[in-house]
């Protein structure tokens, strides 16, 4: 069975199940987004984020401590699609979310999944970084901060 995706509101099918819209992931991830970047600025080490790397790698000619701005920029823009992407794929995959406790529980499996992809793809094949275990710690920490604010945002969202 197909199903629709709707682009505002909660939707609650006939057979009790709710979807996540993509205004309530886009805003949601980047209300989430805001809230990870706080907690990396607050506790991080004052390096620039991973997307500062990218950016320095592929657009610009200098380190990635010159890129920050345009990293966060970056983060941002990841971090909101993101939130659209859960939304997509929990109405996709059929998952039970529109209560609290469901949609924290995929939300947050979303970001053990961020993690990994972050982590494994992006720093160590892309960057070719190798993260120290506490940054790694910090790094999945980080994102698990990003799911739990995430699923809490899409399940409250008036959209």
């Amino acid at each position: 069975m197909v199903r629709c995706l709707p682009l505002y509101g909660i939707y609650h099918s006939d057979h009790g199940d709710s979807m996540v819209t993509v205004v309530n992931g886009l805003v949601g991830g980047l209300i989430a987004t805001i809230v990870m970047t706080i907690f990396m600025m607050a506790l991080g080490d004052d390096s620039p984020p991973p997307t500062a790397a990218l950016w320095a790698k592929f657009v610009g000619d200098e380190g990635p401590e010159a890129y920050m701005p345009q990293g966060m920029i970056l983060h941002m823009l990841y971090g909101t699609g993101a939130g659209g992407a859960f939304a997509v794929i929990t109405t996709v995959a059929g998952l039970g979310v529109g209560s609290l406790t469901g949609t924290l529980l995929w939300a947050v499996v979303y970001a053990v999944g961020l993690t990994l992809v972050g982590m494994v793809f992006w720093m160590k094949i892309v960057l070719a970084m190798e993260p120290k275990p506490s940054m790694a710690a910090m790094f999945g920490f980080f994102h698990l901060v990003y799911g739990v604010v995430l699923g809490a945002s899409v399940t409250y969202l008036p959209f």
